[in-house]
Parts: structure tokens; C-alpha cells; sequence
């Protein structure tokens, strides 16, 4: 893999500061994206999906509920 040196020195400081290692920083900074990639991939196909499929009137009366929303 091959990086600009720049992008290295940042990643150093950043890695030092948070008391890691650089190989330990670059794992994880590819999990998450990796990860956040997945579920934006999810989400546009249950975006299509309900866009070629949408819910009929009343099909969701009942669920209400059952909601759960974060805090923000």
C-alpha cells in the first residue's frame, strides 16, 4: 500500500495521541469505513426496495408502537 508521506505523518500524530500504533489505527479507521460502506449499502437497497415496493395504506396501522428512536 502506498501512501503520501503526508498522510502518513498525520496518521502518526493522530496514532501517537491516541496511545496506538499506526498498523492498529489504519486497521481500525478500515474496519469502521468498511463497515459504514456496508450499511449505506443496506440502506439504498431498502430505499429501492420500498421505492419499487411501497408500503399500501394501513399495512403499517398497529406498528406505531413499536418504534424505537435514539436520543439525540
Amino acid at each position: 500500500m502506498t501512501l503520501e508521506d503526508a498522510l502518513v505523518k498525520k496518521v502518526d500524530l493522530v496514532a501517537k495521541r491516541l496511545g496506538t500504533t499506526r498498523s492498529a489505527f489504519t486497521r481500525r479507521a478500515l474496519r469502521e469505513t468498511l463497515s459504514r460502506l456496508e450499511v449505506a449499502e443496506q440502506e439504498e437497497r431498502h430505499r429501492r426496495g420500498y421505492a419499487a415496493k411501497p408500503a399500501r395504506p394501513g399495512e403499517l396501522t398497529g406498528w406505531e408502537s413499536e418504534q424505537a428512536w435514539p436520543d439525540e
